[in-house]
């Protein structure tokens, strides 16, 4: 399994399409943002623990499609079926390795990139907590959507599509955590309903995309 997870992870950042894009795409939106509704402190501080979250979900969009791609086109997809180790902890290691390559530096990232918007200084622990406990989701979830769309050409836009509803629930609860926080509201809701989404998703999923991909190599 430490094998495997290196291998991805060394995949991952050579073959273009990790953690130096997510970042990218995640600073472009944010600097892009204040041009778009205007400089004024007040409205920026109010959105920016959404406007954050945005970002980082449609960071993680951009490496989806690369998940299974490489093993798919070179064969290796079949051999790791054929392996002694299970199916679920092999999606479960390419997720982990999706998490580690974007999820991750998008996590470490958003409190700089927040001083772009104005982040109250309140806000900044909570927009932490609440992209390290709900970025993992969400690369369970694009995990599942890339064994859906293994193999299908143009398969990236598709994925979009099967993945963007899935991810709004998580969306909604890890924004409006990071907006409570900085408001010095009451978080214990958004808090465990995120936490429950989040490992709701790494319990059930791998097993999902486990059976979707055994169809698909049929």
């Amino acid at each position: 399994m430490i094998a495997l997870l290196s291998r991805d992870l060394k995949l991952a950042v050579r073959a273009g399409g990790g953690f130096g894009l997510g970042l990218a795409f995640f600073l472009i939106v944010t600097v892009l943002i204040p041009f778009g509704v205007g400089p004024e402190t007040e409205l920026l501080s109010r959105i920016a623990p959404g406007v954050l979250w945005i970002g980082a979900l449609l960071a993680c969009l951009l490496s989806l499609d690369r998940i299974f791609a490489l093993d798919w086109e070179d064969g290796s997809l079949d051999l790791l079926a054929t392996a002694p180790l299970p199916l679920e902890a092999i999606v479960t290691i390419k997720a982990a390795a999706h998490w580690l390559t974007t999820g991750l530096p998008l996590v470490l990232a958003a409190p700089a990139l927040g001083v772009l918007l104005s982040l109250p200084q309140g806000a900044y622990l909570w927009v932490l907590v609440s992209l390290a406990l709900g970025t993992p989701a969400l690369s369970v979830i694009g995990t599942f959507g890339a064994a859906l769309t293994v193999g299908l050409k143009r398969g990236g836009l598709l994925l979009s599509l099967l993945v963007l509803p899935l991810y709004v629930p998580t969306l909604i609860f890890g924004a409006e955590l990071a907006r409570r926080g900085a408001a010095g509201l009451e978080v214990e809701a958004p808090l465990l309903m995120l936490a429950g989404i989040s490992f709701g998703t790494l319990a059930l999923l791998p097993f999902a995309s486990a059976a979707v991909l055994r169809i698909n190599l049929r």
